[in-house]
């Protein structure tokens, strides 16, 4: 589940997309599949929840998840029909703002069909374009 605790609200920030990650090799596993993202974007704490309650539908007991990102990233909104000034408002969302060749999460597993279903189940669920890597040694 997306932990939640007390942090202050953040600025929205410049363009985020502009930093390219290089995936090592440093990070290569044995029977090791990986949703990596080939696009950059944000990816809500819904989404998340979304794409670990598919996969772990779908793996069952026969593999291991492990998520590699963490919403940590509030979204403020103000409701409607207020006036403008006020203040900042309140925290509707929060965010992970994913850029290319991030890691979101990695199944560990022996039956690599399945791990390759559930992910591919996982990438309909997020707003990115991602690619599903094949870590095997």
């Amino acid at each position: 589940m997306v932990r939640k605790f007390l942090v202050k609200k953040k600025q929205k920030g410049k363009k985020f997309n502009k930093i390219d990650n290089i995936i090592s090799l440093k990070d290569l596993n044995f029977n090791v599949l990986k949703l990596v993202a080939v696009s950059s974007g944000r990816i809500t704490d819904k989404q998340l929840i979304a794409i670990t309650a598919v996969i772990n539908k779908t793996i069952k007991k026969v593999g291991f998840l492990s998520l590699k990102i963490f919403c940590d990233h509030p979204i403020t909104k103000k409701s409607l029909g207020i006036r403008m000034g006020k203040g900042k408002g309140s925290i509707n969302h929060r965010v992970y703002n994913s850029n290319m060749g991030v890691t979101i999460c990695s199944i560990k597993s022996f039956f690599l069909t399945k791990a390759y279903k559930a992910l591919k189940l996982a990438q309909i669920r997020l707003p990115i374009k991602t690619k599903i890597l094949n870590t095997n040694v």
